[in-house]
């Protein structure tokens, strides 16, 4: 029963972001049958490896109606998915010219996390704070991924501020703030060489994900920093062993990009 319930959400889900937002009810429906059309009738039976066949899909429904800003991002998805970011990125740009509002976020999100134009996604999140407050893609706040930028661009004490901000912010509306987010605090805090700050952020992050290997790597490296080499040896071990059994960075499109701070064995 909770599968299907799932299932029926993500399909309400897939409905809602296929029509512009800001399309009336009459546009709504002539949109929705494009997209069930040339998306869900053909375009889905295509994977990436077989772009040519899934762009034409796309492209047979843009001729109907080149505003439906859900084709051009679903156009520039696979591109992205085969890390042809400048290629892909000009459909998202499409998309998010039709409707800001729905993707905006999704191409902040994209140059964080794919394409690493960092400076770029910093400036789509700030405008995407603007419209709706520090709210939320793929999971994780918008001042999440602002603050992961400025630490993939080496801005430690900015990325250390706003991270903390965005975790008491969680803290205070659900008791608690993602694991991710304590992580990445904690490797901010690393940077800085604030060693035993950095460990009480990993050991919030591990009590949250008990296997958390790349966690229990930067603290073992900080205990290191701090003279506990054996505790800092019994740790990697353990961490290893956990990373041999797939516990790691767990985010959706871990399957197409690496993220941050990702240990490789």
């Amino acid at each position: 029963m909770r599968l299907f319930f799932l299932y029926f959400i993500l399909l309400i889900s897939l409905k809602s972001i296929a029509q512009n937002t800001n399309a009336n009810p009459a546009q709504k429906e002539a949109q929705q049958k494009i997209v069930d059309e040339y998306v869900h009738n053909c375009a889905k039976n295509y994977s990436f490896y077989q772009m040519a066949e899934l762009q034409e899909c796309l492209d047979e429904g843009l001729k109907k109606d080149y505003t439906i800003a859900y084709l051009w991002q679903q156009k520039a998805m696979p591109l992205f998915k085969m890390k042809k970011y400048e290629a892909g990125m000009v459909f998202c740009d499409k998309a998010v010219e039709h409707d800001p509002q729905r993707w905006l976020s999704y191409r902040a999100y994209i140059k964080c996390i794919f394409a690493k134009t960092y400076r770029e996604a910093i400036i789509d999140f700030e405008k995407c704070k603007e419209m709706h407050g520090n709210s939320y893609e793929m999971d994780h706040t918008y001042n999440f991924y602002i603050a992961l930028s400025h630490l993939q661009l080496n801005e430690f004490a900015k990325a250390e501020e706003i991270f903390n901000t965005d975790i008491l912010e969680q803290i205070e509306q659900k008791g608690e703030a993602h694991h991710l987010d304590l992580f990445y605090y904690g490797i901010s805090l690393y940077e800085q060489k604030k060693w035993e700050q950095a460990i009480e952020e990993f050991d919030k992050a591990i009590s949250q994900y008990e296997n958390f290997s790349d966690a229990k790597v930067y603290k073992a490296f900080c205990l290191g920093r701090i003279g506990q080499e054996k505790r800092a040896n019994d740790l990697l071990l353990e961490a290893k062993a956990d990373a041999k059994n797939g516990y790691t960075i767990n985010e959706d499109n871990m399957i197409h990009e690496v993220y941050p701070y990702k240990v490789k064995w």
